[in-house]
């Protein structure tokens, strides 16, 4: 293929080649100056995982920087690395990196769901509450960003398209993920152990069965 005239060439350097995560800007802070994030939607359990994290991060240190907001107060909230900051302190680590970065609450909420939802082992109800607060910061933004078309209109149109194309899911898929967030949590409990189908769960949502748990 020809190239164009004036057209550079982008090489790629050792450590993008080798993985190596950029840990440039980043600040090694006091682990007990760090908060979890406020309703953080996923568990951080002290199960084989977290062991086996907890020993890696004893032999190797924390090799990818966690993400932290700043408050008033001179402490950090944690965005994204639960689970390093965890097992960091399971280890014996007084300081973990971070980076240090000023969001407002909606982007801090999009910044955690984003930051941990891709992971693996996740249960079907933390991604029903990480898309439903995904989902609720996306619409507080649009109200304040979209002054030419009805917060609602805004709704319907553009944040469940959003959520959904982050998630490779439809924006009909996504409602139904947090339409499970309605169920009690017996129910909820029954759907991470696949005891139920999550289209099972989305028409007893619309149901109040609490008499039937007591």
């Amino acid at each position: 293929m020809a190239k164009r005239p004036g057209q550079k060439i982008t090489m790629t350097s050792i450590d993008e080649l080798l993985c190596v995560p950029d840990t440039e800007g980043t600040i090694d802070i006091d682990v007990a100056a760090i908060y979890p994030f406020e309703n953080h939607p996923f568990k951080v359990l002290d199960d084989e995982r977290m062991e086996e994290l907890t020993e890696s991060i004893r032999a190797n240190g924390i090799l990818t920087p966690v993400l932290v907001r700043p408050d008033d107060e001179g402490t950090y909230e944690m965005i994204s690395g639960h689970r390093r900051l965890r097992a960091a302190k399971k280890a014996g680590l007084r300081k973990i990196p971070a980076i240090i970065k000023e969001m407002t609450d909606d982007e801090a909420t999009i910044a955690m769901v984003d930051g941990n939802i891709q992971r693996e082992e996740i249960l079907p109800s933390e991604k029903a509450f990480a898309l439903k607060m995904k989902m609720a910061a996306l619409k507080k933004q649009g109200k304040r960003n979209d002054l030419t078309t009805s917060s609602t209109e805004w709704t319907k149109s553009r944040a469940g398209d959003i959520v959904g194309e982050a998630e490779g899911i439809s924006k009909s898929q996504v409602h139904k993920y947090i339409r499970i967030t309605e169920l009690i949590p017996k129910l909820l409990d029954m759907v991470d152990e696949k005891r139920l189908a999550i289209a099972m769960a989305v028409e007893i949502s619309y149901f109040n069965l609490l008499c039937y748990f007591k």
